[in-house]
Protein backbone atom coordinates (compact mmCIF):
# COMPACT_ATOMS: atom_id res chain seq x y z
CA UNK A 1 0.00 0.00 0.00
CA UNK A 2 1.57 3.21 -1.23
CA UNK A 3 1.72 6.28 1.83
CA UNK A 4 -0.64 8.24 0.17
CA UNK A 5 -3.86 5.57 -0.15
CA UNK A 6 -2.40 4.86 3.73
CA UNK A 7 -2.95 8.89 4.58
CA UNK A 8 -6.49 8.34 3.07
CA UNK A 9 -7.23 4.82 5.04
CA UNK A 10 -6.19 6.88 7.87
CA UNK A 11 -8.12 9.81 7.39
CA UNK A 12 -11.11 7.90 6.79
CA UNK A 13 -11.01 6.10 10.11
CA UNK A 14 -10.14 8.89 12.29
CA UNK A 15 -12.46 10.94 10.50
CA UNK A 16 -15.66 10.03 12.55
CA UNK A 17 -13.95 10.65 16.14
CA UNK A 18 -13.07 14.57 15.40
CA UNK A 19 -15.28 17.05 16.26
CA UNK A 20 -14.29 20.09 14.74
CA UNK A 21 -15.07 23.72 16.53
CA UNK A 22 -14.11 22.09 19.86
CA UNK A 23 -13.00 24.53 22.05
CA UNK A 24 -9.38 25.29 22.79
CA UNK A 25 -8.47 23.14 19.30
CA UNK A 26 -4.97 23.99 17.90
CA UNK A 27 -2.79 23.20 15.54
CA UNK A 28 0.08 20.87 15.27
CA UNK A 29 3.41 22.19 14.85
CA UNK A 30 4.38 19.29 12.20
CA UNK A 31 6.05 19.98 9.52
CA UNK A 32 6.03 17.25 6.37
CA UNK A 33 9.05 17.41 4.25
CA UNK A 34 9.46 15.47 1.11
CA UNK A 35 13.05 15.05 0.08
CA UNK A 36 14.98 16.62 -2.73
CA UNK A 37 13.52 14.79 -6.38
CA UNK A 38 12.85 15.65 -9.76
CA UNK A 39 9.58 15.55 -11.15
CA UNK A 40 8.02 12.21 -12.86
CA UNK A 41 7.42 12.60 -16.44
CA UNK A 42 4.14 10.46 -16.61
CA UNK A 43 2.55 11.96 -13.81
CA UNK A 44 3.03 15.19 -14.90
CA UNK A 45 2.11 14.27 -18.56
CA UNK A 46 -1.29 13.37 -16.92
CA UNK A 47 -1.68 16.23 -14.83
CA UNK A 48 -1.17 18.46 -17.56
CA UNK A 49 -3.06 16.73 -20.28
CA UNK A 50 -6.34 17.05 -17.68
CA UNK A 51 -5.70 21.13 -17.01
CA UNK A 52 -5.06 21.66 -20.45
CA UNK A 53 -0.93 23.20 -20.17
CA UNK A 54 1.49 22.14 -22.04
CA UNK A 55 3.15 19.26 -22.33
CA UNK A 56 6.94 20.36 -22.43
CA UNK A 57 8.46 23.45 -21.08
CA UNK A 58 8.15 25.45 -17.42
CA UNK A 59 6.28 23.43 -14.46
CA UNK A 60 2.67 24.65 -14.62
CA UNK A 61 2.12 27.23 -11.84
CA UNK A 62 0.12 25.02 -9.97
CA UNK A 63 2.04 21.49 -10.20
CA UNK A 64 4.02 22.03 -6.91
CA UNK A 65 0.74 21.97 -5.24
CA UNK A 66 0.34 19.00 -6.66
CA UNK A 67 3.63 17.25 -4.98
CA UNK A 68 2.71 18.30 -1.92
CA UNK A 69 -0.25 16.87 -1.94
CA UNK A 70 1.22 13.26 -0.76
CA UNK A 71 2.57 15.28 2.94
CA UNK A 72 -0.03 17.78 2.55
CA UNK A 73 -2.53 14.81 3.19
CA UNK A 74 -0.12 13.21 5.99
CA UNK A 75 -0.80 16.58 7.47
CA UNK A 76 -4.22 16.31 7.92
CA UNK A 77 -5.07 12.65 8.13
CA UNK A 78 -2.67 12.81 11.66
CA UNK A 79 -4.14 11.88 14.67
CA UNK A 80 -3.20 15.52 16.21
CA UNK A 81 -4.66 18.11 13.22
CA UNK A 82 -8.21 19.09 14.90
CA UNK A 83 -10.33 18.48 11.62
CA UNK A 84 -11.83 15.65 9.74
CA UNK A 85 -10.12 15.12 6.36
CA UNK A 86 -13.25 13.76 4.99
CA UNK A 87 -15.36 16.67 3.09
CA UNK A 88 -13.11 19.17 3.89
CA UNK A 89 -13.51 22.19 1.03
CA UNK A 90 -11.33 23.84 -0.51
CA UNK A 91 -12.27 27.55 -0.36
CA UNK A 92 -9.25 29.77 -1.43
CA UNK A 93 -5.90 29.15 -2.40
CA UNK A 94 -2.77 31.63 -3.47
CA UNK A 95 -0.10 30.89 -5.31
CA UNK A 96 3.66 32.68 -5.93
CA UNK A 97 6.61 31.53 -8.28
CA UNK A 98 9.49 33.66 -7.36
CA UNK A 99 11.33 31.97 -9.88
CA UNK A 100 10.45 29.94 -13.47
CA UNK A 101 10.70 25.81 -12.29
CA UNK A 102 11.17 23.33 -15.00
CA UNK A 103 10.62 19.55 -14.03
CA UNK A 104 14.71 19.15 -13.89
CA UNK A 105 14.81 21.11 -10.79
CA UNK A 106 15.12 18.66 -7.47
CA UNK A 107 12.32 20.11 -5.31
CA UNK A 108 12.37 20.10 -1.47
CA UNK A 109 8.79 20.33 -0.47
CA UNK A 110 7.63 21.56 2.85
CA UNK A 111 3.88 21.32 4.17
CA UNK A 112 2.81 22.72 7.45
CA UNK A 113 -0.82 24.04 8.79
CA UNK A 114 -0.58 27.75 9.72
CA UNK A 115 -3.92 29.05 11.13
CA UNK A 116 -6.71 28.19 12.56
CA UNK A 117 -10.29 30.31 12.25
CA UNK A 118 -13.92 30.18 12.45
CA UNK A 119 -15.74 30.51 9.34
CA UNK A 120 -19.37 31.43 9.06
CA UNK A 121 -19.97 27.74 7.95
CA UNK A 122 -17.57 26.15 9.82
CA UNK A 123 -13.91 26.15 10.69
CA UNK A 124 -11.06 27.28 8.83
CA UNK A 125 -7.78 26.06 8.50
CA UNK A 126 -4.79 27.82 6.17
CA UNK A 127 -2.43 25.22 4.88
CA UNK A 128 1.26 26.42 3.55
CA UNK A 129 2.99 24.61 0.55
CA UNK A 130 6.89 25.43 -0.13
CA UNK A 131 8.96 24.53 -2.22
CA UNK A 132 13.20 25.06 -2.55
CA UNK A 133 15.62 24.42 -4.53
CA UNK A 134 19.25 24.66 -3.49
CA UNK A 135 17.65 25.78 0.26
CA UNK A 136 15.77 28.92 -1.81
CA UNK A 137 12.36 29.14 -1.37
CA UNK A 138 11.11 29.57 -5.12
CA UNK A 139 7.46 28.78 -5.32
CA UNK A 140 4.89 29.10 -1.99
CA UNK A 141 1.10 28.86 -1.79
CA UNK A 142 -1.29 28.77 1.10
CA UNK A 143 -4.67 27.05 1.02
CA UNK A 144 -8.17 27.62 3.24
CA UNK A 145 -9.80 24.27 3.80
CA UNK A 146 -13.40 24.68 5.36
CA UNK A 147 -14.34 22.02 7.60
CA UNK A 148 -18.54 22.39 7.76
CA UNK A 149 -19.92 22.27 10.84
CA UNK A 150 -23.18 23.91 13.05
CA UNK A 151 -21.72 27.47 14.44
CA UNK A 152 -22.72 30.32 16.45
CA UNK A 153 -22.59 32.42 13.27
CA UNK A 154 -18.67 33.45 14.05
CA UNK A 155 -17.66 35.63 11.43
CA UNK A 156 -15.50 34.27 8.68
CA UNK A 157 -11.98 35.69 9.02
CA UNK A 158 -11.07 33.98 5.37
CA UNK A 159 -8.29 36.34 3.79
CA UNK A 160 -10.35 38.75 1.36
CA UNK A 161 -9.81 37.66 -2.22
CA UNK A 162 -10.11 39.75 -5.43
CA UNK A 163 -13.04 41.42 -6.38
CA UNK A 164 -13.72 40.66 -9.84
CA UNK A 165 -14.70 43.51 -12.19
CA UNK A 166 -18.28 43.05 -12.71
CA UNK A 167 -19.60 41.72 -16.34
CA UNK A 168 -15.94 39.78 -17.18
CA UNK A 169 -16.52 38.86 -20.78
CA UNK A 170 -16.76 35.04 -21.66
CA UNK A 171 -14.01 33.81 -23.13
CA UNK A 172 -14.45 29.88 -23.51
CA UNK A 173 -16.94 27.35 -22.87
CA UNK A 174 -16.11 24.07 -21.11
CA UNK A 175 -18.26 21.19 -21.45
CA UNK A 176 -17.10 19.22 -17.97
CA UNK A 177 -17.99 15.59 -18.23
CA UNK A 178 -19.32 13.33 -15.07
CA UNK A 179 -15.88 11.38 -14.69
CA UNK A 180 -13.76 14.27 -14.22
CA UNK A 181 -12.94 14.15 -10.57
CA UNK A 182 -12.24 10.51 -10.71
CA UNK A 183 -10.18 11.44 -14.42
CA UNK A 184 -8.34 14.27 -12.40
CA UNK A 185 -7.98 12.58 -8.90
CA UNK A 186 -5.85 9.70 -10.93
CA UNK A 187 -4.01 12.46 -12.48
CA UNK A 188 -3.36 14.70 -8.79
CA UNK A 189 -3.74 12.03 -6.21
CA UNK A 190 -6.86 13.98 -4.93
CA UNK A 191 -9.06 11.32 -4.17
CA UNK A 192 -11.75 12.86 -1.60
CA UNK A 193 -14.68 11.13 -2.07
CA UNK A 194 -16.83 14.28 -2.52
CA UNK A 195 -15.08 14.82 -6.17
CA UNK A 196 -15.47 10.97 -6.94
CA UNK A 197 -19.80 10.10 -7.28
CA UNK A 198 -22.32 11.45 -6.68
CA UNK A 199 -23.51 8.83 -3.55
CA UNK A 200 -20.15 9.72 -1.46
CA UNK A 201 -20.80 13.23 -2.48
CA UNK A 202 -24.34 13.64 -0.67
CA UNK A 203 -23.11 11.90 2.48
CA UNK A 204 -21.00 15.38 2.85
CA UNK A 205 -24.20 17.46 2.00
CA UNK A 206 -23.50 17.71 -1.85
CA UNK A 207 -26.36 17.00 -4.16
CA UNK A 208 -23.79 15.58 -6.74
CA UNK A 209 -20.14 14.89 -7.03
CA UNK A 210 -17.95 18.49 -7.33
CA UNK A 211 -15.17 19.13 -9.86
CA UNK A 212 -11.83 19.59 -7.71
CA UNK A 213 -11.27 23.35 -7.27
CA UNK A 214 -7.46 23.01 -8.46
CA UNK A 215 -8.56 21.45 -11.27
CA UNK A 216 -10.85 24.60 -11.87
CA UNK A 217 -7.98 27.06 -11.05
CA UNK A 218 -5.24 24.96 -13.03
CA UNK A 219 -7.94 25.24 -16.59
CA UNK A 220 -8.15 28.86 -15.87
CA UNK A 221 -4.53 29.37 -15.45
CA UNK A 222 -3.83 26.92 -18.83
CA UNK A 223 -6.52 28.84 -20.95
CA UNK A 224 -4.78 32.42 -19.92
CA UNK A 225 -1.53 30.76 -20.74
CA UNK A 226 -2.33 29.64 -23.86
CA UNK A 227 -4.65 32.96 -24.58
CA UNK A 228 -1.21 35.30 -23.61
CA UNK A 229 0.75 32.85 -26.11
CA UNK A 230 -1.48 33.50 -28.80
CA UNK A 231 -2.75 36.94 -27.93
CA UNK A 232 -6.44 35.90 -28.16
CA UNK A 233 -9.18 37.81 -26.41
CA UNK A 234 -8.70 36.67 -22.87
CA UNK A 235 -5.28 36.68 -22.79
CA UNK A 236 -2.29 38.81 -22.17
CA UNK A 237 1.98 38.67 -22.53
CA UNK A 238 4.25 37.75 -20.16
CA UNK A 239 4.19 34.35 -17.76
CA UNK A 240 1.94 34.06 -14.89
CA UNK A 241 4.14 34.36 -11.59
CA UNK A 242 0.95 34.27 -8.95
CA UNK A 243 -2.61 33.55 -8.61
CA UNK A 244 -5.34 34.63 -5.89
CA UNK A 245 -8.49 32.52 -6.65
CA UNK A 246 -11.26 31.75 -4.59
CA UNK A 247 -14.00 29.19 -4.77
CA UNK A 248 -17.40 30.83 -4.89
CA UNK A 249 -19.78 27.69 -5.51
CA UNK A 250 -18.90 24.02 -6.31
CA UNK A 251 -19.48 23.14 -9.34
CA UNK A 252 -21.88 20.14 -9.67
CA UNK A 253 -20.78 17.47 -12.21
CA UNK A 254 -21.62 16.71 -15.01
CA UNK A 255 -21.54 20.63 -16.25
CA UNK A 256 -21.07 23.42 -18.55
CA UNK A 257 -19.32 26.58 -17.68
CA UNK A 258 -18.00 29.44 -18.90
CA UNK A 259 -14.77 31.21 -18.24
CA UNK A 260 -14.54 34.78 -18.66
CA UNK A 261 -11.72 37.36 -18.40
CA UNK A 262 -10.36 40.53 -18.75
CA UNK A 263 -7.25 41.98 -17.73
CA UNK A 264 -5.58 40.03 -15.05
CA UNK A 265 -8.89 39.24 -13.22
CA UNK A 266 -11.09 35.96 -14.57
CA UNK A 267 -13.78 34.03 -13.40
CA UNK A 268 -15.63 30.75 -13.66
CA UNK A 269 -19.36 31.15 -13.94
CA UNK A 270 -22.37 28.41 -14.66
CA UNK A 271 -26.57 29.90 -14.87
CA UNK A 272 -27.08 31.79 -12.47
CA UNK A 273 -23.84 32.04 -10.10
CA UNK A 274 -20.32 32.14 -9.94
CA UNK A 275 -17.99 29.42 -9.14
CA UNK A 276 -15.16 30.62 -9.24
CA UNK A 277 -12.93 34.29 -8.94
CA UNK A 278 -9.12 35.22 -9.33
CA UNK A 279 -6.58 37.52 -10.72
CA UNK A 280 -3.13 36.79 -11.52
CA UNK A 281 -0.36 38.98 -11.70
CA UNK A 282 2.40 38.04 -14.79
CA UNK A 283 5.76 39.15 -15.73
CA UNK A 284 5.77 42.16 -16.91
CA UNK A 285 3.04 43.57 -14.76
Amino acid sequence: MTGLSTSLVRGAVTSPFKRPGRSGATLPGTREVLPPARVAPGPLAAYSRICGFAESGALPLTYPHVLGFPPAMRLMTARDFPLPVLGLVHTWIEITAHRTLYPAHTLELTVYAAELTPHRRGTSVTVVTEARLAGELVWESRSGYLSRHATAGAPSTTPPGPVAPADLPAVAEWRLPGDLGRRYGAASGDRNPIHLHPLAARLFGFPRHIAHGMWTVARCLAEAEARGRAGATGGSGGRIRSVRADFRAPVLLPATVTYAAAGSAFEVRGTGRVHLTGSVTREAD
